[in-house]
């Protein structure tokens, strides 16, 4: 693809993402701001890193540290909105997009750049505007352009490769890289990468292999591994790898994670990930047409040999048990499950790369898809502004939330503290630009036996204390707060067919 050609096409993916964000995520400037409460949590935790502290022992929540640091270099950009955050989503979308183009070329023919880059347009359309996408800025999101390459990379190999050779080390290696991102973000996301490997791994036993297979895992494992080094030196350099252990890997293997239905048996265990599976599809619509119909049609399509035809299921239901297995079933959980629509998308852009654009003189075809690629953009937007749940919030002036009201009363005070009671980071240390001052600075919904990482003993503490200027709670007010707090504000706001109520306490001198 010439230079030129290529700028044009990514601009074109760059402008259409920036759109479509631009209406479905409430951190772009059409919204008050973003007030998911762990999307402001990522925030103060990425914020506290720039300020010098460590998380999971100075300032704990339990994603991983790439997150935190995306997180961070967007709190960079601004201290009090998410216009940084927006930048990062932008940026990240438009790896998927690209991502998507490269997918869909493959099916479509390396000459078929505008139709491929329609349907890579559409497909981030029908990520976006889900109800999974929920309000943006999710770790699950941040994650996807990972797992959209890693899809390309497995997907090129065994359409293009397979029936001729092993995948090269070198793919190996860069899509243990990726994995080593996800295992840094969100580690129940690995399950797309074991299957992966694993297809990988049979495809080198395919050719008979074995030995150079063997090493292919070793190759994949230390690219995995490499991701981990800045993180290593960092927490081994102030003495806190035990607190990341703890804080990352104990805390969601054996605290967090809860399997509904423990006792159910093997069958109830299955019909649970069925019906979460029948749900999640009638939630997404958007997307599951296309990977429902990208699926099936790799499935049966003769022309590939069996373990190509297998792969893209198995890292679907792979993918899927790792998200889901656990028993926890959180909307934005199915976020990841979206990169396969691209292999529906691929099937219109095959179908249609036949038949469109083809026709007439030079000029006469460049003006037709110059005209056809925007309006698939506006289509495309069109379609985000239908269906984005957020739309909604747009209405909402910052003048009338209630949040901007808080954040004034808080600001009366030079260098105040705050704490969150009954809810994670509500947006208030985002609006007022607070770096969190104790390490449980919001609540965390874990049953800790030990009273000194008890998070809901050592709020508690907190608040009987009065070590803190401000409380801001959501629901739960601790029996102590009268002692050394009255309260100055509050506000019943809710959404989804939730209500809550908030109250804002301020510390009696």
């Amino acid at each position: 693809m010439p230079k030129k050609t290529k700028l044009r096409i990514y601009f074109y993916m760059l402008l259409s993402v920036f759109l479509c964000l631009l209406l479905a995520s409430r951190s772009s400037f059409l919204y008050p701001l973003n007030n998911w409460d762990d999307a402001n949590s990522y925030f103060s935790m990425g914020k506290a890193i720039f300020n010098g502290k460590m998380p999971y022992r100075d300032v704990f929540d339990q994603k991983g540290m790439y997150l935190y640091f995306f997180y961070g270099l967007a709190y960079l950009v601004s201290h009090t909105t998410f216009a940084g955050v927006y930048i990062l989503e932008i940026i990240l979308g438009l790896f998927d997009a690209i991502g998507f183009f490269r997918i869909i070329r493959l099916y479509t023919g390396k000459h078929r750049i505008v139709s491929s880059a329609i349907f890579s347009v559409f497909t981030f359309a029908t990520v976006v505007c889900s109800r999974s996408f929920w309000w943006g800025g999710a770790a699950e999101e941040i994650c996807l352009p990972f797992y959209v390459w890693g899809l390309y990379l497995i997907l090129d190999y065994f359409k293009n490769r397979y029936n001729k050779e092993t995948m090269p080390f070198k793919a190996v290696f860069f899509g243990g890289i990726l994995a080593g991102f996800i295992a840094n973000i969100k580690f129940t996301g690995l399950g797309f990468y074991f299957a992966w490997m694993m297809m990988v791994f049979f495809s080198y036993l395919a050719h008979k292999e074995i030995v150079r297979g063997i090493k292919a895992c070793l190759v994949f494992l230390f690219g995995m591994f490499l991701p981990f080094v800045p993180w290593l030196i960092y927490f081994g350099v102030q003495g806190g790898l035990y607190e990341w252990y703890w804080g990352y890997v104990y805390v969601n293997v054996f605290v967090y994670t809860k399997v509904e239905g423990a006792d159910a048996g093997i069958m109830g265990r299955v019909m649970y990930l069925i019906k979460t599976l029948y749900w999640l599809i009638i939630d997404d619509w958007q997307y599951f047409v296309f990977v429902i119909v990208g699926m099936v049609y790799g499935i049966l399509n003769k022309g590939q040999k069996l373990l190509s035809r297998l792969v893209v299921p198995v890292l679907f239901v792979f993918m899927f048990l790792g998200f889901f297995g656990g028993g926890r079933d959180l909307p934005y959980y199915s976020l990841p499950l979206s990169v396969f629509a691209v292999m529906g998308f691929a099937l219109l852009g095959r179908l249609a790369a036949k038949h469109l654009l083809e026709k007439g003189t030079r000029s006469d075809r460049i003006g037709m898809r110059f005209i056809t690629a925007l309006i698939c953009m506006s289509l495309a937007t069109i379609f985000v502004d239908v269906n984005s749940m957020n739309v909604p919030f747009r209405k909402v002036s910052r003048d009338d939330y209630f949040m901007y009201r808080f954040r004034d009363e808080v600001m009366e005070n030079e260098n105040p503290t705050l704490l969150n009671v009954g809810c994670l980071d509500a947006g208030l240390y985002t609006l007022c630009d607070i770096v969190p001052s104790c390490r449980w600075f919001q609540t965390q919904t874990l049953s800790i036996e030990e009273p000194e990482n008890n998070p809901y003993l050592e709020q508690e503490r907190y608040v009987r204390e009065g070590l803190i200027d401000y409380v801001l709670v959501r629901d739960h007010i601790p029996a102590s707060i009268n002692d050394h707090y009255e309260c100055i504000d509050k506000e019943v706001y809710g959404w989804d067919g939730m209500e809550f109520n908030y109250y804002l306490y301020k510390k009696v001198k």
